[in-house]
């Protein structure tokens, strides 16, 4: 079988997944998909920042990428224009990401005039409240937000806990993919929270992003790239897929052949494809 380099990237997050090494060299000899690196940085800075781009990766899953609180990672997010002010923000200052870090995040050179030119967004914690509870409009609470850094969300969430912030200021906080789930939590009441949620590309998990997210394709293809770009996540993304993989195709080579032809045109979630092409064969 002949794939694009998309699905080809996509068919092998799969195969990994198959089992032993014989039932993988099996299904990748049925599906001519060649086993390709598994955690290599692209050396080109260049193929870095067209695999981040042409994956369209969602706002949380670049998330992901920034709790590696790898510099070199860092720059490629940046450079690619791929997050919200307040996270580049975040970058260009040495915040941690990863759960438990406190330990400042080397800034890449290249970055280092954007720390320079960067405004004074940023409020100091004795400012940073009164103007969350000053917004009249979503432009104004999204300009809030940004201004809130990631050591201030103590402070918010005890604010809010206090006496509620607006109503702008709470969506445009609950709009950055890095907002507490604690305080996230107190929108999922709102009728329209999950569809804001879901356009705003704000993903609760890797099981969340692999059993609800579509195309299969394309959470595939943003797989492939988190075996390098956040190999933390994507890992246990990973554990969520072998059960499904191994009990709807297993060593099938022929359920396999199903899957690659389904799989470039396939509009449903990664489940729904792989639970599919086993039905059929």
């Amino acid at each position: 079988m002949r794939h694009d380099r998309g699905t080809d990237r996509a068919l092998d997050v799969l195969v990994r997944l198959a089992g032993a090494d014989d039932v993988r060299q099996a299904v990748r000899e049925r599906i001519g998909v060649a086993e390709r690196p598994s955690t290599v940085v692209p050396e080109s800075r260049w193929d870095g920042l067209s695999q981040l781009s042409a994956d369209a990766l969602p706002v949380s899953v670049r998330l992901w990428v920034l709790e590696e609180d790898r510099t070199d990672l860092n720059e490629l997010l940046v450079l690619a224009d791929g997050l919200p002010r307040g996270l580049e923000s975040a970058v260009l200052h040495g915040e941690p990401f990863g759960p438990g870090r406190k330990e400042s995040v080397p800034l890449a050179g290249t970055l280092r005039d954007r720390l320079l030119a960067e405004s004074a967004d940023r409020l100091p914690a004795t400012e940073l409240i009164p103007v969350l509870r000053a917004a009249r409009t979503m432009r104004q609470g999204r300009r809030a937000a940004r201004s809130t850094g990631r050591g201030d969300w103590p402070l918010v969430i005890e604010a809010d806990t206090e006496q509620p912030l607006p109503g702008y200021t709470r969506w445009a906080l609950a709009l950055r993919p890095d907002c507490p789930p604690v305080l996230r939590e107190r929108f999922s009441a709102h009728p329209g929270y999950a569809h804001r949620m879901r356009l705003a590309g704000i993903v609760d998990g890797p099981e969340s992003y692999v059993r609800q997210w579509r195309s299969a394709r394309t959470v595939l293809c943003a797989l492939d790239t988190g075996r390098w770009a956040f190999p933390t996540r994507e890992r246990e993304a990973e554990e969520v897929l072998r059960p499904l993989v191994r009990d709807s195709l297993g060593a099938n080579v022929e359920a396999w052949a199903v899957l690659a032809q389904l799989l470039p045109t396939f509009t449903g979630t990664v489940p729904e494809l792989i639970v599919t092409a086993g039905a059929i064969a």
